[in-house]
């Protein structure tokens, strides 16, 4: 969440200091300077890579040119390329990890009410009202980078995410993940479903899952988070799409009290360490999320009931996890498989040789795993 920290940079009268805003819960840098409509291209870049952050002075549309022009000089850096899967990774979390830091350096002033004081800036107050909350009437700094992203995560939520399982439209909050894939959807929509009763939604995020079970006709249904922004997320999806009544949204850890005949969750699908709050909803640190369903799914579910994990083997192909391991888990947990849908990616990435990750994405397979209690 937003760092409570301050940071300081010169300006001819003496220092200043702002408020530090930061999603990823990035620490302010330690060397700023003033920059305007004059700074260089590879002036930006030279410093940005040695650490030093640039407060931007001149005109909005220009930082934002400058930004792009950074972003060209960091893509003409030669690619490293891992001997395995597993070392394609971890060098593309390195790459990945060192453009954020560079990309960040570049730095935007808001006023206290959440206005850029800079010429042909855009209007940033309701975006930031929807990330950070309501406006405390103190002037902050935050990079261009996180700032363009709260801009772009106000226009999804403004126009939605169309789903065609629901035939309707989902509306991603700020750092709720948005369902952009449909393939875990499209399983949920063509399983038959072990009863109309009761269902349990674990970790509903935006409540896409939890509106298409409704919307198939389960009676009731209890979606589970424990992110307060998911939470207002997907009570405002709902109750929009006229399932408010039929959908109670929990806040807790996993599972909500009591047992249904089918608990469905979609955890993140990579057992790796996240680098910002944001990406929670990817990465699943030692699979903690996987393993908390799967060990308490016995005791959730009514006798002959159904638990549906949603999970790509993307993991598997990079080296991640194995199959075997998945297996046993499932094992150790007191369950047994009793089906398996799968569906192959649809999303661009896929098909792009050019991304490095490339031979994993193309062999994903996404599975629906019907368990059962042995």
């Amino acid at each position: 969440m937003t760092s409570p920290a301050s940071i300081t940079w010169p300006e001819a009268d003496g220092p200043r200091t702002a408020h530090w805003r930061s999603e990823a819960a990035v620490p302010p840098p330690k060397r700023v300077v003033v920059a305007d409509d004059r700074t260089t291209a590879d002036s930006a870049y030279r410093l940005a890579c040695e650490g030093t952050a640039l407060l931007w002075h001149g005109d909005f549309q220009n930082a934002r040119q400058l930004l792009q022009a950074v972003t060209r000089r960091l893509e003409r850096k030669p690619r490293k390329h891992g001997a395995t899967p597993l070392d394609a990774f971890n060098l593309h979390r390195q790459a990945q990890s060192q453009r954020a830091r560079t990309l960040g350096m570049i730095l935007i002033p808001l006023d206290g009410a959440y206005a850029i004081p800079l010429r042909r800036a855009p209007d940033v107050q309701q975006a930031c009202v929807e990330a950070y909350g309501p406006a405390s009437g103190e002037a902050s700094v935050v990079s261009l980078r996180e700032l363009l992203g709260l801009i772009g995560a106000h226009e999804w939520r403004k126009k939605g995410v169309e789903i065609p399982a629901l035939g309707e439209h989902i509306h991603p909050h700020y750092g709720v993940f948005s369902p952009v894939r449909g393939e875990y959807v499209d399983l949920v929509a063509r399983t038959p479903l072990p009863s109309l009763d009761l269902a349990f939604d674990i970790g509903t995020g935006t409540g896409v899952l939890a509106a298409l079970l409704a919307k198939r006709g389960v009676q009731r249904i209890v979606a589970t988070d424990q992110d307060p922004r998911a939470l207002a997320c997907a009570r405002e999806n709902l109750t929009r799409l006229g399932y408010g009544a039929q959908v109670e949204v929990v806040q807790t850890d996993l599972f909500p009290d009591g047992r249904a005949p089918l608990v469905v969750c979609n955890p993140p699908w990579v057992p790796a360490r996240p680098a910002s709050p944001l990406e929670y909803a990817v990465y699943d640190p030692d699979s903690r999320m996987l393993l908390g369903f799967l060990n308490g799914l016995a005791d959730h579910l009514t006798p002959g009931g159904e638990g549906w994990l949603i999970i790509s083997d993307f993991a598997e192909h990079l080296g991640l996890r194995t199959r075997e391991w998945l297996l046993a888990a499932i094992e150790n947990a007191g369950l047994s498989v009793a089906g398996r849908e799968d569906i192959r990616p649809r999303h661009p990435k896929a098909s792009d040789q050019n991304d490095p990750l490339h031979t994993a994405r193309a062999a994903e397979v996404t599975s629906l795993w019907r368990l059962k209690v042995r």
